[in-house]
């Protein structure tokens, strides 16, 4: 019988990171090897397989029709055979060796830092790698298998995924005492200032649940989408330029402190986003996942 020669998995590592960058420098930097290295290792891929994928040029690395689906079926080759060492682990201790989450940044830096000590005192084997991105990049990243799980706000729509949701984070109005009253007083939707509102720019999904909160369609044309980050928007409405929204675990984290900013309870009828970890649907280590869930939600 004639030997039959096939793809490594590291020539289809370098094809769909090149698929993800499109540039071979970028593409050679996340897969940790030299751009020469991983330019002849998609040259062997060619030449095995008898086919261009991709064309060259100075300027673009265009990929042709059938490099694109082979790039896709890659994916799920590459997927697969991580989930192989999946199995392994979930048959092991539980929660051990590598996870890699992604946190929106909405979440990240008011939620991990109460999480992490407990985590590392009650599962010292977990090596878990994590990753701020968009709720966007971060749901494409879990059904690309680049992730293993997310900890994101719902409803968002994620892809194929199971999820466990951890708590509910209510949704507070933030600003001056002189203009929206006393904190801790319950505010109605109605009475925020459409033209004094400041949200997060496209992209942050708390922007979508707070606009959706408070269920005033002129809100979304009339409110500003300027910030990048909760602490930025909370410097431009203690310097007097409006009024914005924040979720509860920031405020218990203290965003507001050394500012002359109060918050006030959202009164509306789905006044908070849920808190929730996602992870790809049938996914061998599921039980480590909803420990893993059970685990933050026993941090809070």
């Amino acid at each position: 019988m004639a030997a039959t020669y096939l793809p490594t998995l590291k020539q289809l590592q370098y094809l769909v990171a090149l698929q993800d960058s499109g540039h071979f420098g970028r593409a050679a930097d996340a897969c940790f090897v030299t751009q020469s290295t991983l330019s002849a290792g998609i040259r062997e891929l060619e030449t095995l397989i008898g086919v261009v994928l991709v064309e060259r040029t100075r300027r673009v690395v265009r990929f042709t029709p059938l490099g694109d689906r082979i790039a896709e079926k890659a994916r799920r080759v590459l997927r697969e055979a991580e989930e192989l060492g999946d199995m392994a682990r979930a048959a092991g201790r539980p929660l051990s060796g590598d996870m890699r989450m992604s946190v929106i940044p909405t979440i990240a830096p008011f939620m991990l830092p109460r999480i992490l000590p407990r985590l590392r005192r009650d599962y010292p084997e977990l090596r878990l790698f994590l990753r701020e991105e968009a709720s966007a990049p971060a749901c494409e990243g879990l059904n690309h298998g680049r992730t293993d799980c997310v900890l994101l706000a719902l409803p968002y729509a994620c892809g194929e995924v199971s999820s466990q949701v951890l708590f509910e984070d209510r949704l507070f109005l933030a600003g001056p005492e002189a203009e929206i009253g006393a904190g801790g007083v319950s505010v109605g939707a109605e009475a925020i200032d459409e033209t004094r509102l400041l949200l997060l720019e496209d992209g942050h999904c708390l922007k979508d649940h707070a606009l959706a909160a408070c269920n005033r369609p002129e809100l979304r044309a009339e409110a500003t989408m300027l910030g990048t980050s909760l602490h930025t928007i909370v410097q431009m409405v203690d310097n007097g330029l409006g009024v914005t929204m924040l979720p509860e675990m920031a405020l218990n984290a203290g965003i507001l402190d050394h500012t002359s900013l109060v918050a006030r309870p959202l009164s509306a009828a789905n006044p908070s986003r849920k808190i929730a970890l996602v992870w790809r649907r049938a996914s061998p280590r599921e039980k480590d996942f909803q420990l893993l869930a059970d685990a933050l939600t026993e941090a809070q």
